[in-house]
């Protein structure tokens, strides 16, 4: 019988849980230049894995998925929570193989009998809050899991490639041009109890930029035309502020500065990705509503 404490097979196979860093008083905010030098070196990553050969995509996403749900455990278990991760990394790795197999279906019953096995796991194991983290490995799992399933969908696509590079570029104008703006404008703060330095202005220069990128990949990559890229730079702008106020409400929540800090300048996985993830269901369904 496993016990709330993972003592199983699988969970002692799986890693420990890493320990996210604790908020700090400095005010000297992130190192800018290792934050810009790993941004560009997962970008040449990603580019790499999509135009030498798309398969080696799918175990770029594997090994973010993988390192996304190990934050995900450790940040949980700063408040008492715990997620299997043993059963996360199972179901994910069926979330992958079945949608690379099997598109969108394989996605969505991936996803419906992982959450099975995850709940099933937790139950199993006893205790008293197994309902309550049974909640919080299901939003682990949704929130990595099936978001990142649609990073797949969009490598699948005729111009997979493409897709994929636009589903990525975009949050990352949107945050390039934000910053710009808020840096030189911003003076009236978006939701200052949960990230003070984001700003309306900085939002203004967020869309300006994201919509001119998604111009330019609409009408040169995607093949489509080019109003929908004021479409999808507009809606992956609006997407990606609502995951990067979100991961830092759940930050705050948790009481960790990141989700962890295996990224110099970045802090983890997920603080990397928080806008991204859910840039890609936006993207897939409207790349497809503009080739159908």
């Amino acid at each position: 019988m496993e016990t709330a404490q993972g003592d199983s097979w699988l969970g002692r196979l799986a890693p420990r849980p890493p320990t996210p860093p604790a908020p700090s008083d400095s005010k000297a905010g992130r190192n800018l230049p290792a934050a810009i030098a790993t941004a560009l070196g997962l970008l040449a990553v990603v580019g790499l894995s999509l135009f030498v050969w798309i398969d080696l995509f799918v175990l770029v996403v594997a090994a973010f998925m993988a390192i996304g749900l190990w934050e995900a455990a450790g940040a949980f278990s700063t408040r008492g929570f715990y997620i299997p991760i043993g059963p996360l990394w199972l179901a994910a790795g069926a979330i992958i193989i079945s949608t690379w197999l099997g598109g969108d279906i394989g996605l969505l019953l991936s996803f419906f009998y992982g959450a099975l096995l995850v709940i099933g796991w937790r139950y199993r194991a006893g205790g008293q809050w197994a309902a309550r983290d049974a909640a919080a490995s299901i939003f682990a799992l949704s929130w990595i899991g099936l978001l990142g399933g649609f990073a797949l969908l969009l490598a699948e696509m005729e111009n997979g490639a493409w897709a994929v590079i636009t589903f990525v570029l975009l949050p990352v104008a949107s945050d390039t041009g934000g910053y710009i703006a808020g840096i030189l404008l911003g003076r009236h703060p978006m939701a200052p109890t949960i990230s003070p330095k984001k700003s309306w202005e900085g939002f203004g220069g967020s869309i300006l930029l994201a919509v001119a990128a998604g111009i330019v990949l609409a009408a040169f990559a995607l093949d489509i035309p080019w109003w929908w890229g004021i479409v999808l730079g507009a809606s992956c702008t609006i997407a990606g502020t609502a995951g990067d106020l979100s991961e830092s409400l759940l930050k705050r929540d948790l009481g960790v500065k990141d989700m962890g800090s295996i990224f110099p300048g970045h802090g983890g996985v997920l603080d990397r990705v928080d806008s991204i993830l859910v840039c890609a269901p936006v993207v897939y369904i409207l790349i497809l509503a503009a080739t159908t």
